[in-house]
């Protein structure tokens, strides 16, 4: 996954500690960093090559390192795709993820170049982690087969609601409801970030996640934000695939069924939550149970209609009053913002803790070529929590 230091940008950063020189870096240029700042732009070949005025095909050799772009090109590219001129010189960690191993929650109504987008973001945020963690100890990874970015099958489980029981005994969570989900999954190394793009966008994407990076990612997204019950939902489901596929090829629907009955199970355990279920749609009951387990009432009345309390028509007449309830002002959306057990904080605190011993966003962000704004971005430098140490050459 990461890439050997090339000796070429040591030699460029020792003679040149702030800002290369374009034909500096033009000598030591990693066609997949141009590639990745493409992405991230979410331009095409042909977009990149009208903007700077070259051919596709020109785009296409510099990112298969058949030839490399003169000084002059880089510094327009810089400035084309927001990047400083030293992004695109070799010899930073560089985390090769593919759309193929990653986890889309709405892979067929996704387009390749949003796919694309997003992993590259995932991949910058593996960066991130992976300068952070240079500096201060990160939780270890507590998913069970998993180890160093590969996911082995020593875990057999008989469906995705038993693998849901076993990681909620493997981590000790008891029976109940799990009150800060995202805060649970960072404490057990899993890093969750949020996808930071407009909500339109958001919802094309949706949430996704990888298991083949040394820490498992997961990526939420702002549309899920607004109501705290569809996030930490979609946080589960992603969790589900992490415990359930990472030794998989994802884009299989089953596996976005099996990722559902884990989060089902996994936030509403069906011996937990059985007896309290109303046997009929009562929705005081169903509000108050909401907000007791951190589930939404469509989840709690599948759940009624799974566990055979509500009949399919009962269920489904409460759906469509449910949904008229909901027109006229009734239970509306919570978001996430109210409730900061469910926002990410590892990476921010990350910084927290790197930043009491001297460390800079400055410095950061001229480690890893990125402008400063991004690496805030990507840091979430807000929020707080789960407890960090330093890393030292003693135990």
């Amino acid at each position: 996954m990461a890439r050997a230091d090339d000796p070429h940008l040591s030699a460029l950063r020792s003679a040149h500690p702030s800002e290369p020189a374009p034909g500096e870096v033009a000598r030591a240029f990693d066609p997949a960093r141009l590639t990745q700042a493409r992405q991230l732009a979410g331009l095409t070949k042909k977009d990149l090559a009208d903007l700077v005025g070259v051919t596709p095909a020109a785009v296409g050799q510099y990112e298969a390192g058949v030839t490399r772009p003169r000084p002059q090109l880089l510094s327009r590219l810089a400035e084309l795709l927001g990047v400083p001129v030293a992004f695109f010189a070799a010899g930073r960690p560089h985390a090769k993820l593919d759309v193929s191993v990653t986890h889309f929650r709405s892979l067929r109504s996704t387009r390749i170049a949003q796919r694309e987008k997003a992993v590259a973001f995932a991949s910058q945020v593996w960066e991130l982690t992976h300068a952070l963690e240079c500096r201060v100890r990160l939780p270890v990874v507590d998913i069970p087969g998993f180890a160093g970015g590969e996911v082995t099958s020593a875990e057999s489980y008989a469906d995705p609601a038993s693998a849901a029981r076993a990681l909620r005994a493997h981590w000790g969570l008891g029976a109940g409801p799990i009150a800060h989900l995202v805060r649970v999954m960072e404490s057990r190394g899993i890093v969750v970030t949020m996808l930071p793009i407009d909500r339109v966008e958001a919802a094309r994407i949706d949430a996704f996640s990888t298991s083949r990076l040394p820490r498992p990612l997961v990526v939420l997204t702002p549309d899920r934000a607004d109501d705290v019950y569809r996030h930490r939902f979609t946080a589960a489901h992603e969790l589900g695939h992490l415990v359930l596929h990472g030794d998989t090829a994802p884009g299989d629907v089953r596996h976005e069924r099996e990722a559902d009955a884990f989060a089902a199970e996994f936030l509403t355990p069906r011996d937990s939550i059985a007896p309290e279920l109303p046997t009929r749609a009562d929705f005081t009951a169903l509000a108050q149970l909401r907000a007791e387990w951190g589930v939404s009432i469509d989840s709690l009345l599948y759940r009624c209609r799974e566990l055979g309390v509500l009949s399919s028509s009962s269920a489904s007449r409460a759906y469509q009053r449910l949904g008229e309830m909901r027109s006229q002002g009734l239970f509306p959306s919570e978001p996430v913002s109210g409730y900061p057990g469910e926002q990410p904080v590892l990476l921010a605190q990350s910084f927290d803790l790197a930043a009491k011993h001297g460390l800079t966003l400055a410095e950061l962000a001229a480690q890893l070529a990125w402008p400063r704004e991004r690496v805030a971005e990507l840091a979430g430098l807000r929020a707080r929590r789960p407890a960090l140490r330093l890393v030292t050459d003693t135990p």
